[in-house]
């Protein structure tokens, strides 16, 4: 295939789109195939050639598809993204007249999965130019992309087996990935109301769902609903393949904040197995209560907590680790009526500066309303007054 010549290139083409093959079409097509090194379809002007073998617009289609080729070879990744728009714009416009059939579905997978793919190295060479703004291109794509999709969602026949509707989760899972990188994530959320309103919505392949509910997990972490998050990150973790170390690992990365946020601490043999150790002092720090460690392990692991997006995530385990603490002077003080003075001491042990009981109060109250807590604050008496059956919830499981 490397070495095959252009009109044979292009007979087998028109051979598989003449016959409704878009499995086969897809291959030629895609860049994850060998015929992209070959010299011959890299041009940079086919389209007189494409108008003598294909009808219009998949002869726009296969022209950009061999430009992209041309592009691609030089390098230039800006040019290879404005040829794959112009794939991709064809294949809308066929892919609209196509009315009662979906054959075309593999073809619209590979070429929206080289446009994203190809968006995201042109808006790399555009900031190493100092052109244009972070993830322009991106938007761009994700526009092209959210064109197949309302061509997939408007398919309302009765028809299940070849509806278009089948290519809506893949376009929700490639633009989920794009608004994460370009933090737009509330264009997610009609996204995800049009995938769970779809009766076909629990026949998608796993992978695609594994996909899906990864990044409605992540979303929902960051809107702080955490139970939610760990109910979907929990489903792509476990479903994952074994065998798939890395993306079990990336899984990994936002449910275990979610996990700990909902007090499940994780095993170090856990953390080991995945390369994950970065948690294992923030773990340990939450679970004994230790604010001044946490502290110390957030900006140890700064960098990387940073670079995942789950800093300030992270940060939110204050409370619990305040908590633990609480509990601590709770059991040493061997009382149901503990000083407020109490905890801003043990607080200011653990170097929390500028701390007073003022501010302890509010972190107690917020403690108490979370029901991390059973018990009420004396305000008279600068007391707080814990219940004598469990006091202190237990938060702490092993995942």
């Amino acid at each position: 295939m490397a070495q095959i010549s252009l009109n044979q290139y292009l007979s087998q083409i028109e051979t598989y789109l003449s016959v409704k093959d878009g499995t086969s079409a897809a291959e030629l097509l895609s860049f994850n195939h060998p015929h992209i090194i070959n010299k011959r379809l890299q041009l940079r002007a086919p389209e007189i050639t494409c108008e003598e073998w294909f009808e219009s617009p998949y002869d726009e289609l296969v022209a950009g598809h061999l430009k992209a080729c041309w592009a691609w070879g030089h390098g230039d990744f800006i040019v290879a993204y404005q040829c794959q728009a112009a794939v991709v714009q064809a294949f809308t416009k066929a892919f609209q007249g196509q009315k009662d059939e979906n054959w075309a579905l593999p073809l619209m997978f590979a070429v929206t999965l080289d446009m994203r793919r190809f968006a995201n190295k042109a808006d790399i060479q555009l900031s190493e130019m100092g052109k244009g703004r972070p993830g322009e291109t991106l938007e761009k794509a994700a526009e092209l992309l959210m064109g197949c999709f309302r061509v997939c969602a408007s398919d309302n026949r009765a028809s299940v087996d070849d509806s278009k509707k089948w290519g809506m989760l893949n376009l929700v899972n490639q633009l989920f990935k794009i608004y994460f990188k370009i933090n737009k994530l509330h264009l997610c959320k009609p996204l995800i109301r049009a995938i769970d309103s779809l009766p076909i919505k629990d026949k998608f392949t796993i992978s695609q769902m594994i996909t899906f509910r990864y990044y409605v997990g992540r979303k929902a972490m960051f809107d702080s609903d955490f139970k939610s998050a760990e109910e979907y990150l929990s489903f792509a973790f476990q479903r994952c393949h074994k065998h798939s170390k890395t993306n079990k690992r990336l899984i990994l990365i936002y449910l275990l904040p979610v996990k700990m946020l909902l007090g499940h601490m994780p095993k170090q043999s856990l953390l080991q197995k995945y390369d994950l150790t970065q948690f294992s002092d923030v773990a340990q720090a939450v679970s004994s209560g230790n604010l001044l460690q946490l502290n110390s392990a957030l900006q140890k692991n700064e960098a990387f907590f940073i670079k995942c997006g789950i800093y300030l995530i992270l940060e939110k385990l204050k409370i619990i680790t305040y908590r633990n603490l609480f509990k601590k002077v709770y059991l040493i003080m061997g009382t149901h009526q503990l000083p407020i003075d109490s905890f801003t001491t043990a607080l200011r042990m653990m170097e929390v500066e500028d701390i007073d009981n003022d501010e302890v109060q509010c972190i107690v109250a917020n403690l108490i309303y979370e029901g991390k807590i059973k018990g009420y604050i004396s305000h008279q008496h600068q007391k707080l007054v814990v219940s004598k059956q469990n006091p202190f919830p237990p938060l702490s499981t092993v995942m």
